[in-house]
């Protein structure tokens, strides 16, 4: 199970990472040099999602699979975006929002083809956190973000995640985030919950990365920074790990 990857990691204090790949954006050509980078230096896992709802994620999915030997997770945005071909699909709960659909109502329609589909299924809290601008998050959720210097509810909606039997915290600033989640929030939310924190949005660097590694996060997330340069995944991987 891949969700034992991610606890066996806290424990060791290992770093995992996750590449994500949005199947609206990437072109045939460009999925190719995705690949190439990621055969060429394996990361941890690929997500694969977005907010966008019509978007069909099952070729992404059926040629990363048959082209590497890395995890596929779906990151889902949508009810629709589940693929037979992945090996394991967050189960995301918007938690720091309050609309129903991102909550709960998502779930009851995804939750029969997921049981017939036979992937692993992750349950996990999604806290978007305010990064200066509005992400794609919270404009197709409708949701309000939590703002960053509000630490204690950023804390305890992490906290009531894992009460409400969350396996793992996904703390995210959104992508392109103008200001990432910050080194202090992932400290205090690592130190406060005892499940693995992954950590995404706005990491535009190897050593942004580090921090968020030295301050608690089992998991960093890097998107926009591999969609525009996949090359640069083999120095990032070295320089973090």
């Amino acid at each position: 199970m891949l969700l034992n990857r991610f606890y066996e990691a806290k424990r060791n204090k290992e770093r995992l990472l996750a590449v994500l790949i949005d199947p609206a954006a990437v072109s045939s050509d460009l999925l190719q040099r995705y690949i190439k980078a990621i055969k060429t230096t394996p990361p941890d896992f690929i997500f694969v999602g977005g907010s966008l709802v019509w978007n069909d994620i099952n070729p992404v999915i059926k040629q990363l699979k048959e082209s590497t030997d890395v995890p596929v997770v779906i990151f889902p945005g949508h009810v629709s975006q589940i693929s037979n071909y992945a090996d394991a699909v967050l189960f995301i709960s918007l938690i720091s929002g309050r609309n129903p659909e991102f909550l709960i109502g998502q779930h009851v329609l995804a939750a029969p083809a997921l049981k017939n589909s036979g992937i692993e299924v992750i349950p996990t809290g999604y806290i978007l956190v305010e990064n200066g601008k509005t992400t794609s998050v919270e404009y197709i959720s409708n949701t309000t973000p939590i703002p960053k210097d509000k630490t204690d509810i950023i804390k305890a909606t992490a906290l009531a995640g894992q009460y409400l039997g969350h396996k793992l915290i996904y703390l995210e600033a959104g992508s392109g985030a103008a200001t990432p989640a910050g080194n202090n929030t992932i400290k205090e939310v690592s130190s406060y919950i005892d499940i693995p924190l992954i950590v995404g949005g706005g990491i535009t660097s190897s050593e942004v990365a580090k921090e968020y590694f030295d301050n608690g996060a089992t998991c960093v997330v890097i998107g926009t920074l591999f969609e525009n340069n996949p090359e640069v995944l083999t120095g990032f991987i070295k320089e973090v790990k």
